[in-house]
């Protein structure tokens, strides 16, 4: 196993994130260097074809997981961390990448039932939070082939009463426990529009020495929040902060994410050139700014790494894993916001109650657009009224299983609810009977034998 936090991928060039609606795209786009692919789609044991082709050119492909939850109070699940070194080793990967963030709150820790966001949110910036995903962090890196590298995330609220600022509080990760950053240029813009977060100040903040590789994205700003869609085009203020991160340090890696609403090839290669041409400029004019950065990175290295021991020091005054206070309290803390945001609860004293609103709603619309994808014949069979029965569903009644558990809970809602019998109920019976068993009805023996009994009768 490679020593956590060091990287033997030299520099991995342009890339694009890979997903099977563009995978025919993706594969005839020049100057792809490296694809990145999400890890929870991706079987090991029958990679897309697509991947496969790219692979045997020679493009790196780099498994991004979206679910294993680092920055949660529960420490990392050990199926999960599995899979994601299976998909890692399936693929050749020199490194994996994770977020910066909890999905799912309560449990054990907190004597509540298990919720899951559906969506990555933002861990408080406290000495608490940090501990606890420092703990996290080595965990998954001791549990991986390859290095790890961890996300920054975009947020539409803020955590009342923290103690750092997103810079300080990835320098210190970063700094604890070696592990590499993945920066998402978009996100940062996300957080300066809706917490207020300078941007500039975060890069003056963050081990830039760190950097695995960079994202970009689109979004949309609407009454005054920005939404980070990764479904609309890379807006231009995205790219100066790409263009300031550049100035300061060469990433090895910028990679342009899209994930629906996906625009013609040309597109997104005009997308990539413009990612090109911001590096390209910034590094022609940055090179006395680079030496003067680095002299100064130096400087903050050599007494970061006193910090960084003291710091420790205060991390592991009792043995790792023998004090669950940090945990608890973080647990407590996180699943009273996931509660108030999917299961209708009071808001937690300090958070902004009109923003907890707005990041309610796009919880339940992502639910309701990923239930959509994962289970299409849901808005098939139920058509126009698909999303506004969804949505009223959701509004009270929490994901605890993920999102095919979600898709058999909300069509068996709808049946228990008593729908007018038709066709649509009809066909929802049968999708739902199809589906809810641990085999599919038409491999269970016992409907065999009485769809067998029922033609016989039919037949008499």
């Amino acid at each position: 196993m490679r020593e956590p936090g060091r990287l033997g991928t030299g520099r991995l060039g342009t890339g694009i994130g890979w997903r099977p609606e563009i995978a025919e795209a993706v594969e005839n786009m020049p100057g792809i260097d490296w694809v990145e692919a999400v890890a929870e789609n991706v079987c090991p044991g029958h990679l897309p074809e697509s991947l496969l082709r790219l692979r045997a050119r020679g493009v790196t492909v780099v498994p991004h997981g979206v679910s294993l939850g680092l920055g949660g109070a529960d420490r990392p699940d050990g199926a999960r961390l599995t899979a994601l070194a299976d998909r890692a080793e399936a693929l050749g990967s020199p490194l994996v990448t994770e977020h910066i963030a909890f999905v799912r709150a309560g449990g054990p820790l907190t004597a509540s039932p298990l919720l899951e966001a559906g969506h990555l949110l933002p861990v408080p910036r406290t000495r608490d939070a940090l501990r606890v995903l420092c703990e996290n962090v080595r965990a998954a890196q001791a549990a991986l082939p390859v290095p790890l590298a961890v996300e920054n995330i975009a947020a539409l609220i803020s955590w009342p009463g923290e103690e750092m600022t997103e810079g300080q509080f990835l320098y210190e990760l970063a700094d604890r426990t070696g592990v590499r950053l993945l920066i998402d240029v978009a996100n940062l813009h996300t957080n300066h529009v809706n917490r207020g977060e300078d941007p500039v100040k975060a890069l003056d903040e963050l081990p830039v020495e760190a950097i695995a590789y960079v994202h970009v994205a689109g979004g949309f700003e609407r009454d005054g929040v920005w939404h980070d869609s990764h479904a609309h085009p890379v807006a231009r203020p995205v790219l100066d902060i790409l263009a300031d991160l550049a100035s300061r340090v060469t990433p090895p890696g910028v990679l342009l994410e899209r994930d629906e609403n996906f625009p013609e090839p040309a597109e997104l290669e005009r997308e990539l050139t413009a990612i090109r041409g911001t590096l390209e400029r910034a590094e022609a004019t940055s090179r006395a700014t680079k030496r003067s950065t680095a002299v100064l990175a130096g400087g903050r290295a050599a007494t970061g790494d006193a910090g960084a021991a003291q710091g420790e020091a205060a991390d592991t005054g009792a043995p790792t894993g023998t004090d669950d206070a940090p945990r608890q309290r973080v647990a407590l803390a996180q699943a009273a916001l996931l509660s108030a945001l999917v299961a209708g609860t009071p808001a937690p004293e300090g958070f902004d109650r009109v923003r907890l609103g707005v990041q309610a709603r796009a919880l339940a619309a992502k639910r309701a657009d990923v239930v959509a994808k994962v289970a299409p014949e849901l808005p098939e069979i139920l058509g126009d009224g698909y999303r506004l029965a969804f949505l009223a569903y959701a509004q009270r009644r929490p994901m605890t299983g993920g999102y095919r558990r979600d898709a058999l809970d909300f069509a068996e809602h709808l049946l228990l609810a008593g729908l007018p019998e038709g066709a649509g109920t009809r066909r929802l019976r049968a999708w739902w009977l199809e589906r809810s068993g641990p085999v599919p009805l038409s491999a269970r023996p016992v409907a065999r034998l009485a769809r067998a009994t029922r033609r016989a009768l039919l037949r008499h």
